[in-house]
């Protein structure tokens, strides 16, 4: 008789969190949602970065207080572990599944509050670096990843909608965070305390909890489950696959490394916006915009960087993948094409309505990709393909800024007006947006030969038994 060893069916195993019959899997998306819209707080930490430099001051920067510049490397951090550990845990991510993911993950970004705020507490800025930086970006990669692949298999029949929904409380967590950080500053904030600390203890327990609510809710459906009345179409699109490729193997394809480059390029073209969206506004309006309406332009791309991940994800299920992303890479060139001169004329409202466009496009393409490799790679290993693709993110989050500021810089220092200092560089965002849509123009259905075969399918699937 052949029986699970202890490991195979505890608390955490794919057994115990497999669903029984007639389970609404309309209970998965908020499951999700309670993950993504506390890691999303990765957005907001800005907040942190003036009081942080008045920890001793307290009401202004003392000799011995932190520098910004110093300050910005635990954002760097966090975003560099949230690339590297979705790469590298995603395959393991596909052999405990979602719940220890996901659970590891709270532990990871919550703990890294705790040990921040003990960083805090005792001026020790490299326990911040460890704690939210290192520590919290594992929890961030690890929790962006974790509900993707368990997602697109309850939802085989709407993959964008569903990972979208996920995905969008990602962009929106900085939303509820932002304000609240500050909230619980204003609460804490003594006359020898900006409360900077504290508030880093409340969020790393409040979001630990609530991880670990969608943690425990979590469930994966039975083998060979499929919705209620649905059946795959008969006439079937040929770039969805009915078959799987390993994670391993999907490295191998070109797909994946188009893929790559189209997400990189779109990825490129709108972080670099987000990073300078405030400066780029006023300098391309010299007087016409204050800061404050630069501030409401800021959170305006927020906005819609939040619902272009479920709009965009959701239509995919409709145009397709591919078509989607022919979109955001031929719409986005023509609209950084048309941006600069749209300064230049004075036409502020054209402006914000062609950089609301570009950003709900920039968060798009991290809601659609999870279903686009799902389309080409099959679903077994789609949460670490996927994870690994994630690496675009970083890439991307390095070319963007460092194309807008320093040739923004250059261009200044060689006597080109601020106003119009942009405009080479929106230039070359069109470029690199035109070569991402040559790139997903050559993407096509994987060879079968990278196919996992049936016997494959079926030993990596089934779990270990251990005969008696």
């Amino acid at each position: 008789m052949s029986v699970l060893s202890p490991s195979e069916h505890g608390f955490f195993s794919k057994e115990r969190i497999t669903a029984r019959p007639g389970f609404n899997r309309w209970m998965i998306p908020p499951a999700a949602l309670a993950v993504h819209l506390c890691i999303g707080q990765a957005y907001a930490f800005s907040v942190f970065n003036k009081p942080m430099t008045q920890l001793l001051g307290i009401t202004k920067s003392a000799p011995g207080d932190w520098s910004l510049a110093s300050l910005g490397w635990i954002f760097s951090l966090a975003i560099t572990f949230l690339g590297l550990s979705a790469a590298f845990a995603g395959k393991w991510l596909e052999d405990v599944g979602p719940r220890k993911a996901m659970f590891t993950a709270a532990c990871c970004f919550g703990g890294g509050f705790l040990i921040g705020a003990i960083g805090i507490s005792l001026h020790q800025l490299w326990l911040v670096y460890l704690g939210y930086g290192i520590i919290g970006g594992i929890g961030l990669g690890i929790g962006y990843v974790s509900p993707v692949s368990t997602l697109i298999k309850w939802f085989p029949d709407k993959r964008g909608m569903a990972t979208g929904m996920a995905i969008m409380g990602f962009g929106g967590g900085a939303f509820i965070a932002s304000p609240l950080s500050v909230a619980l500053m204003n609460h804490f904030h003594t006359a020898t305390s900006v409360g900077v600390a504290q508030t880093f203890i409340f969020l790393g327990v409040v979001y630990f909890i609530s991880m670990n609510i969608g943690a425990f809710a979590i469930r994966i459906p039975a083998p060979g489950w499929k919705p209620e009345g649905w059946t795959p179409p008969a006439t079937q699109n040929a770039m969805i696959t009915k078959n799987h490729v390993h994670i391993d193997q999907a490295l191998k394809t070109p797909q994946f490394w188009l893929v790559w480059w189209a997400l990189c390029l779109n990825v490129t073209g709108g972080i670099g916006v987000i990073g300078q969206a405030s400066v780029m506004i006023q300098e391309s309006f010299k007087g016409a915009v204050t800061p404050a309406a630069a501030a409401g332009f800021v959170g305006l791309l927020s906005l819609f960087n939040m619902l272009g991940r479920f709009f965009w994800s959701s239509a995919s299920d409709y145009v397709g993948r591919k078509n989607t992303y022919y979109i955001f890479l031929a719409l986005g060139a023509v609209l950084y094409f048309l941006v600069p001169g749209m300064g230049a004329a004075g036409n502020v409202a054209l402006f914000v309505l062609f950089y609301v466009i570009i950003i709900s496009m920039y968060g798009g393409g991290f809601s659609t990709v999870p279903a686009y490799l799902a389309d080409l790679f099959g679903t077994r290993y789609v949460g670490g393909i996927h994870g690994r693709l994630l690496t675009a993110w970083a890439a991307g989050g390095i070319f963007g800024p460092v194309l807008v500021n320093y040739i923004r810089q250059y261009q200044v220092a060689h006597g080109v007006p601020a106003s119009q200092a942009y405009t080479d560089t929106m230039h070359i965002m069109a470029v690199l947006l035109i070569i991402g849509f040559i790139c997903n123009f050559f993407v096509r259905p994987v060879a079968s030969h990278h196919h996992m075969s049936s016997e494959e399918l079926a030993m990596d699937i089934q779990p270990a038994m251990a005969t008696k």
